[in-house]
């Protein structure tokens, strides 16, 4: 809880990550034009998706990149410690 783990896939490494349902995730794609696709548990359900914002000061991630685009959805997220 209040922690991070990172990961790099790729077309090289053929790595799988397995994220357990209800645990936050998020991802940075470091080349452009990549394709990222992911498997879910259940059907998508907006009405119970939140969003961490990108650049919480709790969880200090190292996203390792100094200036990334970030979409407007995760600019709006929500402090980490305002959704529990």
């Amino acid at each position: 809880y209040g922690q991070y783990q990172s990961v790099e896939l790729s077309d090289t490494n053929h790595f799988q990550f397995w994220i357990p349902p209800g645990f936050a995730h998020g991802f940075l794609t470091l080349e452009e034009n990549t394709l990222f696709s992911y498997k879910c548990t259940q059907y998508y359900s907006p009405e119970n998706e939140r969003t961490i914002r990108w650049n919480d000061e709790t969880l200090q991630i190292n996203w390792g990149i100094d200036l990334p685009i970030v979409s407007k959805k995760d600019t709006l997220g929500e402090k980490f410690v305002s959704l529990y």
